[in-house]
């Protein structure tokens, strides 16, 4: 089958200037696209910037032959968002795929987090995801094309340790992508989420021995194919890893139904029957659950 390519497309990649978005740039740069390299350049906690982060990766592929522009405007707020979106806009004249990758981390037990902790997480996580996506959502949605990737995590869909604002900011991420997956739909506009273990300087002391099997070069293959004209799927959830990828859904158990008397006392009766894991369902959208809980009552 013929190589995967990208020609002509502009690609925003947040956070790109090291780590896994410098690696997703790369890997999208190499096949054809026109990237906008975003990034403020700042420290792992958020505080601090500095230009030639970003700059530097757009030497990367320039040098390598290909096409780039540096932005190092914040995600964190709605201006920035606009700004990024624009510098697309401006060099390439249009936006096809948005991967929303910056992200910054401020670790700390539930019983100690503190505002100054959650804020800024939520602000660069969840709210930049908001900030730069709607602005090219809007060119999206003229041009009837578009590819969103949006970084989530397994502190989020799974839980970690240390991390209720952060794992807060990564699972509203899901929810996210889960709508823009359905109000996309009718404009060629498809979202998907990845939820990567790699080596970055969020996670290089976490891994040990183990963290040069976790390279960004071994998560990027799957951002390029979510993020191409051909991916079938969109909402979808995706775990990957050191050349590893799954997929991860929320499913839906049979259940259990009382229409008549339904008490607490009921539901404690038939709480296994509940959680049995049996014969789940996958619902595509909050429709397909509904019509789930619908037959379910006759």
């Amino acid at each position: 089958m013929a190589d995967l390519g990208f020609d002509g497309q502009v690609a925003i990649i947040t956070g790109a200037g090291g780590g896994l978005g410098r690696s997703h740039a790369l890997e999208l740069a190499k096949r054809g696209a026109l990237i906008v390299v975003n990034d403020l350049g700042g420290s792992v906690d958020g505080t601090g910037e500095d230009a030639s982060a970003a700059q530097k990766v757009v030497d990367e592929i320039k040098a390598a032959g290909g096409e780039a522009v540096a932005n190092h405007d914040s995600v964190a707020t709605p201006d920035g968002g606009k700004a990024i979106v624009q510098t697309a806009i401006d060099a390439f004249g249009r936006v096809d795929i948005v991967i929303n990758n910056a992200g910054i981390l401020r670790d700390k037990s539930f019983h100690n987090m503190t505002p100054d902790l959650v804020d800024p997480v939520i602000d660069v996580h969840l709210r930049g995801a908001f900030n730069v996506t709607q602005p090219a959502y809007v060119h999206m949605r003229e041009q009837g094309y578009g590819r969103i990737v949006s970084t989530a995590s397994a502190a989020g869909i799974f839980g970690n340790f240390g991390q209720t604002n952060y794992g807060a900011a990564k699972m509203g991420l899901v929810g996210f992508t889960r709508v823009l997956a359905v109000e996309g739909a009718k404009n060629n506009i498809k979202a998907n989420v990845i939820a990567p273990v790699a080596k970055s300087r969020m996670t290089e002391d976490l891994m040990g021995d183990l963290v040069d099997r976790f390279g960004p070069e071994y998560v990027s293959p799957l951002v390029a194919w979510l993020a191409h004209a051909d991916v079938p799927v969109t909402g979808e959830i995706y775990s990957v890893g050191a050349g590893h990828v799954a997929r991860v859904f929320i499913g839906v158990t049979t259940g259990y139904t009382n229409t008549g008397d339904l008490t607490a006392e009921d539901i404690r009766d038939h709480f296994e029957a509940i959680r049995d894991e049996g014969g789940y369902t996958v619902p595509a959208n909050l429709n397909e659950e509904l019509m789930k809980t619908l037959s379910s009552i006759g």
